[in-house]
């Protein structure tokens, strides 16, 4: 079997499947499997391929069907442009939080912050080394999550402090920028969304409880203790939830108040300046 025959094969299996994004995924798991790059797989498509890498690209296809997210397959994901290990542990870093890195960017240059919530770790990194913020740290609640995100610091040379704790309650000081992107996903929506997420990605977050928006009322409560005057606060959001988060933040004395959309044009990122 050649690597053009290899890749068809792997297309048509992920197909049989109903894998979203079929194709891409093929690719993305025999380019993991082999090293080659797309130049390389056209200079060699018509090349005998080595028996050991189909067994491996063949084993990695019965899992991508299985609905595994090929995230943890692959053990990475880029973010920012930076490179992210993920693991079940943590949610996988997504294009929709780009926007709320992207959206804070230009407030955190040589300011202090913290990211709440931080999972993977992917906000404060990019922002720490993105942004060039004078200090940047994080936390979040699980313990396998911080283990996560401190490789990913480590890795990537990021110089971020990483704390234990639920939402700002053991936080101390103060901050200039405080982003987060909580647990928004209602209750009741959660087996309806795709099983790579409902079976493979932790549920502590992305349960938001009965309507999605149990963590906003938390943090902004929090978030006003802990932020400076004029500070920015930033979170992500659900695509139906800007009108009632954006009150909130009104609610809770911050002006400025604006909702970003992202590339479908659904409301995801609330961004107010703490008066």
């Amino acid at each position: 079997m050649n690597w053009r025959e290899l890749l068809k094969v792997g297309k048509e299996r992920l197909i049989r499947a109903e894998i979203e994004d079929a194709d891409c995924d093929a690719w993305i798991l025999l380019e993991y499997i082999s090293g080659l790059d797309r130049a390389r797989f056209f200079l060699y498509e018509q090349e005998t391929v080595p028996t050991d890498v189909i067994t491996k690209y063949t084993e990695m296809l019965e899992q991508r069907s299985c609905h595994i997210p090929v995230q943890h397959l692959t053990g990475s994901q880029e973010f920012m442009g930076l490179e992210f290990m993920v693991t079940p542990d943590v949610l996988i870093p997504r294009q929709d939080t780009e926007l709320l890195v992207e959206t804070v960017l230009p407030y955190v240059k040589g300011k202090k912050v913290l990211d709440v919530c931080t999972g993977s770790g992917c906000i404060a990194i990019s922002l720490a080394l993105l942004g060039q913020t004078s200090a940047t740290d994080a936390v979040d609640i699980s313990e396998k999550a911080l283990k996560v995100a401190k490789i990913n610091a480590g890795r990537l040379h990021a110089p971020v402090d990483f704390y234990q704790g639920d939402l700002l309650e053991d936080i101390k000081g103060t901050y200039d920028v405080i982003v987060s992107n909580p647990p928004y996903i209602a209750s009741g929506e959660l087996q309806k969304l795709m099983p790579e997420v409902h079976d493979h990605e932790p549920e502590l977050a992305l349960d938001g409880g009965t309507d999605g928006l149990d963590f906003y009322p938390r943090l902004l409560q929090e978030v006003t203790k802990h932020l400076a005057p004029g500070g920015i606060f930033a979170v992500e959001i659900g695509y139906d939830q800007g009108v009632a988060v954006r009150e909130m933040f009104r609610r809770n004395h911050f002006e400025d108040v604006k909702c970003h959309q992202d590339l479908c044009g659904k409301d995801r990122v609330i961004i107010g300046r703490y008066q």
